[in-house]
């Protein structure tokens, strides 16, 4: 295993220099999901919840927290984004939830798999806070890095078997 990138030889905590590296063409899949109740997931896929379009506004949520993620994460550099898509779909069958899948891209030394799982997070945050009113036990779930694509290590897709193991 490597070691941590973000501390010097002292052990103190610092951003990476990256002026050294190639700027190539990154992306990064992030998913997670929200589990709520049948009546909760209704209200969205309706579009009758009290404070308006749930998912729409939640995309919205997950592309701004995207580019805002150096301002949330210390250590994150900023970057040029060149494309946040943030998708849902939503499902009954099991449990009721919405899953959220985020892609980040940017032509950079660095890659975009924070900005991908920050647009996640508040996306399903969103959501929750959307309907907290009327389902409050709503849990958020399952967030994770899918894949990632560029920058000297190549391309790299989580193995969902070990995953569903877990």
């Amino acid at each position: 295993m490597s070691s941590l990138t973000h501390f010097d030889k002292q052990g103190q905590a610092h951003m990476v220099d990256v002026a050294g590296k190639a700027a190539t063409h990154r992306v990064a899949v992030a998913t997670g999901r929200i589990v709520m109740q049948k009546a909760t997931l209704a209200l969205i896929e309706s579009g009758s919840a009290k404070k308006g379009d749930v998912l729409g506004i939640a995309r919205i949520a997950g592309i701004q927290a995207a580019k805002k993620t150096s301002d949330l994460i210390p250590l994150c550099h900023p970057l040029a984004l060149t494309r946040v898509a943030v998708n849902f779909v939503i499902s009954d069958g099991g449990l009721p939830e919405v899953e959220c899948t985020a892609t980040v891209e940017t032509v950079g030394p660095t890659g975009v798999e924070m900005e991908a799982l920050t647009a996640v997070q508040v996306a399903l945050l969103t959501i929750y806070d959307m309907c907290k009113a009327v389902d409050r036990g709503m849990t958020i779930t399952d967030v994770r890095v899918r894949e990632k694509h560029g920058g000297k290590s190549g391309s790299w897709v989580a193995d969902d078997t070990a995953a569903d193991s877990d």
